[in-house]
């Protein structure tokens, strides 16, 4: 190994000033999307202009970022805006033709992601449509994915293992009378790798098998926390809905259709590593195009899953760098004021939220303070979570 390769090697992770600087640039692009996207979720709104807006502003402010340095800089969209309502779990992110509109009292779980030098932060969220205090079954399952995340925060650590995460994430969920839905992975991440090989699995079951892997420092996880209060079996209900792709760069096959081999070649110029939206593409031409790509392995699809009707579904992710001193949760955004119907009594759970994020070092740095308006500061002090919570107090 030359000494150019081992230093692109060395500066590749968080040992390097310059990683984290564009781990958190990207981390403050998303807090600030999702904020937006948020404000957007109203009643009659139509989700694809939500979608929309949220991708825009991603596409807008990285490009503003890097734009005068000698090397071009990829960065932009890493995760499609999307927008899923109720008991839709994830993935719903519509074509311009949709007419789907968000209605008073709907739950919405939204997704999103965005990468600067192809170092990503990702970020997901549970906002319900409603004045006041959000009360009942709707409020269990959330503060279940939100007390779920605060948890897997203290678990994903340096020495710890992924099964611990995986156990005690269920664990949270019993606790408010929900299930962690199957199937959700969390990834690490590395350089335009949004599904890196170490993985947390939601919910462990002879199906779904993965390796036994051991959280190292200087790594980085997009935890994703996915609640329900039905049975936590996804159901792909059509599969026309799916907007979603990824190009699987390690696949290659010669199209027949004229029409593929066209979409084909915009996503290889357009979107040749990171998930994309087929609203990107031109529209008439995509849908028999991709279907060809897909059948093939060139793309692999996000698709829209559900739950049963009635059933609500809660999704809080995050991005966290494992740092020398500690977790730091660069991504996140404080909920609506919860009031569950169960509360944590099991001294396992309190346990674990007792414990704090950072290592300890002697003479400590000061804290940075919080910016006003609800925002977290860019580096998320987590201390110890108050065990007697609603689910929503570590989010304040």
């Amino acid at each position: 190994m030359s000494s150019d390769d081992e230093r692109e090697e060395r500066e590749l992770d968080l040992t390097s000033p310059e990683v984290i600087t564009k781990y958190k640039s990207a981390a403050e692009i998303v807090n600030r999307a999702l904020q937006l996207v948020i404000s957007e979720c109203k009643p009659k709104a139509k989700i694809v202009d939500i979608c929309e807006k949220g991708d825009s502003f991603i596409r807008e402010q990285t490009g503003n970022m890097y734009k005068n340095v000698k090397k071009k800089i990829e960065r932009g969209v890493a995760f499609p805006t999307c927008v899923s309502v109720n008991n839709t779990i994830c993935h719903f992110s519509p074509l311009a033709s949709d007419e789907s509109v968000l209605e008073e009292g709907d739950i919405v779980k939204i997704d999103l992601g965005c990468h600067i030098d192809g170092f990503i932060a990702v970020v997901g969220h549970t906002h319900a449509l409603q004045s006041g205090p959000v009360t009942g079954r709707a409020a269990d399952v959330i503060a279940a994915a939100n007390t779920a995340a605060e948890v897997a925060l203290r678990l994903v650590r340096p020495g710890k293992k992924n099964k611990d995460v995986t156990e005690a994430i269920q664990k949270v969920a019993a606790a408010y009378d929900c299930k962690i839905v199957e199937g959700v992975l969390s990834h690490q991440l590395k350089q335009f790798v949004i599904d890196g090989n170490k993985v947390i699995l939601s919910v462990s079951n002879p199906d779904t098998r993965v390796d036994d892997a051991e959280f190292e420092e200087n790594e980085v996880y997009a935890v994703d926390i996915v609640t329900s209060t039905g049975e936590g079996k996804p159901k792909l209900l059509d599969e026309k809905s799916t907007t979603i792709y990824k190009r699987a760069v390690d696949k290659n096959y010669h199209l027949k259709m004229k029409s593929s081999r066209f979409i084909f070649s915009e996503i290889n110029q357009k979107f040749p590593i990171m998930p994309f939206t087929a609203r990107a593409l031109e529209e008439k031409r995509a849908r028999l195009g991709l279907l060809e790509c897909v059948n093939h392995d060139l793309l692999q699809p996000y698709p829209v899953l559900h739950e049963k009707p009635g059933d609500y579904v809660a999704h809080i992710k995050f991005t966290v760098l494992l740092m020398p001193n500690g977790s730091d949760r660069i991504t996140s955004h404080s909920l609506q004021e919860l009031q569950p119907s169960k509360t944590i009594d099991d001294p396992e759970i309190k346990a674990w939220l007792a414990l704090g994020t950072k290592t300890k070092k002697k003479g400590g740095g000061k804290k940075k303070k919080a910016k006003k308006s609800g925002e977290k500061a860019e580096s998320t002090e987590a201390e110890p979570m108050e065990a007697t919570t609603n689910g929503a107090a570590a989010q304040e």
